[in-house]
């Protein structure tokens, strides 16, 4: 009885210990595997390095963060060999979505449309852009296998230092010329790819990136961007450019009028934008003083580009919220729900009154196919093991978005730097960053107009991750390639010239 005892003693001893220690990461480590792909028909082999690698900030280390590095296997040097560093948004998202569901040379086991099938995992992705360019995947500070450090006091580095528009913005500038030294790519043709809010992160990271850290980037692309001075607007803009997005949905569920919906939506909704510009924002602009005439006016063309009621927009001043809408669209046919970042998800609530939907089908949805693939993939594939939980969101709040000038920023870097282009790709039935917000922010940028020649936009059958559809995966890597090969100058300086 005394030795079972003790024995039951020291158990308790061993598992007070265990859980006394934290799960902590190693600051600076890489793992490196090889691997095969065929890319548009052309078989070429590659090189993954995984790992960690320091924040450093005044010197010290304050954080890590998980990264993945793909670099296609050449002869030679990589001076020529474009480098594209790419980013999730969140803010607190890892890079997993556009990792394993876009450019990366793996991509999810899911049906054409995006939805989750099992055996999870990944499989090949034929269309990556690893043929046309190297690969950083990065997650900032608390996503993905990413964490604080605690310096030599055992304290823990201030939240402000990370978490905010501007500081997000310089950790990560000094952290990315950090690695371009350490894997010897100053001579590379540089570009940054963000989604969601990683288009604020890349819109702010080009200016940074030359006054701070000397590096001067070829392009920037963003997916589906977040755009706060539009949200943040009077509501003439942020309420009145969602019309577009609201015609799309529709007539991808069939609500539309019949005039409309025998058409196809490439030739509906420049009809719509320009509806938008020209009446609905000026209207929009009246507020409570619009005559009564026009507000119905108003209200009936707004319902017959949007599958909502006339009453229900009347009943709204005409500020059709987008979770109403949400709710509204499909209530007296099927009674379903639509997702928030992609409206050909549909969900099913309690009950069918409401305005505002339960939850968003899609994010259960995507976390239900990209949780157990990266998990997955970075232990077994990738050979990275670690206790650590890989965040597909991390705890980022709160999120300083004060003093943001990102919009501006870039005016400028590209202003400074003629070989900077930038491309905008968004898909129709994206609900929270709509494209027709893109394109508004895309005008906004250069306000004389001189650069637009540098911009480009692109659209798809999709939502806010549109490349899970099997059709905009191929033609968002298309694009992204093509964009590549033409930001690419060669010997072509980088100058302004006379007219």
């Amino acid at each position: 009885m005394k030795k079972s005892a003790l024995f039951v003693l020291l158990l308790l001893f061993s598992a007070f210990y265990v859980t006394a220690q934290e799960r902590i990461i190693s600051v600076d480590t890489a793992v490196v595997t090889k691997g095969n792909i065929t890319i548009n028909g052309k078989p070429l082999s590659y090189t993954a390095t995984t790992g960690t690698q320091p924040v450093y900030i005044d010197d010290k280390i304050v954080a890590t963060l998980y990264y993945t590095y793909y670099t296609r296997d050449i002869t030679g040097n990589r001076d020529n060999r474009p480098l594209l560093i790419s980013f999730n948004g969140g803010p607190g998202s890892a890079s997993v979505w556009m990792h394993i569901g876009y450019t990366g040379p793996k991509v999810l086991k899911i049906d054409d449309e995006g939805y989750p099938v099992q055996p999870y995992g990944v499989k090949d992705n034929p269309y990556s852009v690893l043929d046309v360019s190297d690969i950083l995947f990065v997650n900032p500070v608390n996503t993905g296998y990413s964490r604080m450090v605690r310096d030599n006091e055992g304290k823990w580095p201030d939240e402000k230092l990370f978490f905010g528009i501007n500081a997000d913005i310089k950790y990560l500038a000094a952290w990315i010329s950090d690695f371009v030294s350490r894997s010897n790519r100053w001579l590379s043709p540089k570009y940054i790819i963000g989604e969601s809010y990683g288009g604020t992160r890349v819109s702010g990271l080009p200016l940074e990136l030359q006054n701070s850290q000397w590096i001067y980037l070829n392009g920037v692309i963003m997916v589906s961007p977040a755009d706060y001075k539009v949200f943040e607007s009077d509501i003439p803009i942020s309420s009145g450019i969602n019309l577009p997005y609201f015609t799309a949905t529709a007539w991808y569920h069939e609500m539309l009028p019949a005039a409309l919906q025998e058409k196809d939506l490439s030739e509906i909704l420049p009809e719509v934008e320009e509806y938008t510009l020209h009446n609905l924002i000026p209207a929009l602009s009246k507020g409570g003083f619009i005559g009564e005439d026009e507000k119905r006016d108003v209200a009936g063309k707004m319902s017959y580009y949007s599958g909502i009621s006339e009453k229900a927009i009347l009943q709204h001043n005409l500020d059709l919220p987008t979770s109403f809408f949400w709710k509204e669209l499909l209530r007296e046919k099927s009674g379903f729900t639509i997702g928030r970042l992609d409206s050909r998800y549909l969900g099913l609530d309690k009950t069918q009154a409401g305005i505002r939907p339960d939850f968003s089908i899609e994010m259960n949805t995507w976390n239900h196919a990209f949780a157990p693939a990266i998990n997955y993939y970075t232990r077994e594939v990738l050979n990275f093991k670690t206790d650590i939980r890989y965040n597909l969101s991390g705890n980022v709040r709160p999120w300083d978005r004060t003093e943001n000038s990102v919009r501006e920023n870039l005016r400028l870097a590209m202003a400074a730097n003629p070989f900077l282009k930038v491309m905008f790709q968004a898909g129709y039935y994206d609900g929270a960053c709509t494209y027709f917000n893109s394109k508004y922010t895309m005008w906004q940028i250069d306000p004389s107009g001189k650069m637009r020649d540098r911009f480009s936009f692109k659209g798809y059958r999709s939502g806010h991750m549109m490349y899970l559809r099997s059709t905009d995966l191929k033609t968002a890597n298309d694009d992204l390639r093509e964009f590549i090969k033409n930001s690419t100058p060669g010997s072509t300086p980088a100058r302004y010239y006379p007219e």
